[in-house]
């Protein structure tokens, strides 16, 4: 036996043998074989076809996010200016309570100072009316030590009095 060249007997045997071999796995194993292929490549097929699906659903989200993120920056960016405008609002209405206050404050303040000069004028006037009194009794009764003199004097006091009344 030459292995080399194989003898015509053994090459039948190996012929028929590959032919049975061959048609057993034509009719039996390559119908499942190539259903197993089919099946992998509409698995892979259908793999692909999701995974574009979701790659179009996460470029729709990635767009649906930014526009989220814009809109948050832009509501951010509204409510740090109502805020602002409320703070200025606060300190305005502050700053016109606080003048409107000052105000009220330093109206009172001179209305009780024009009522503390009148008291104080009122007093001065009092305290030289008294003195004047006292001034004036002191002399009237220096010059008016007589009777007569009094009379006098009080007649003419009198007339005073009358003719100012008069013109009043």
């Amino acid at each position: 036996m030459n292995l080399i060249t194989p003898d015509t007997g053994l090459l039948f045997w190996m012929v028929v043998i590959f032919g049975l071999v061959f048609f057993l796995l034509w009719k039996f194993g390559f119908p499942i074989i190539t259903e197993m292929v089919d099946k992998r490549n509409a698995a892979i097929r259908k793999s692909l076809k999701d995974a574009h699906e979701i790659e179009v659903q996460m470029a729709g989200m990635m767009a649906e996010h930014a526009q989220m993120l814009e809109d948050a920056r832009k509501e951010q960016a509204q409510i740090l200016r109502e805020a602002a405008d409320t703070r200025n609002k606060l300190i305005a209405d502050a700053k016109v309570q606080a003048q409107e206050e000052a105000a009220k404050i330093l109206a009172e303040a001179r209305t009780e100072i024009a009522a503390e000069k009148e008291a104080a004028l009122r007093d001065v006037r009092r305290e030289v009316a008294v003195l004047s009194v006292s001034i004036a009794e002191k002399i009237l009764r220096k010059e008016l030590s007589d009777g007569d003199e009094q009379r006098d004097y009080i007649d003419r006091m009198v007339e005073e009095t009358v003719r100012e009344q008069a013109h009043s």
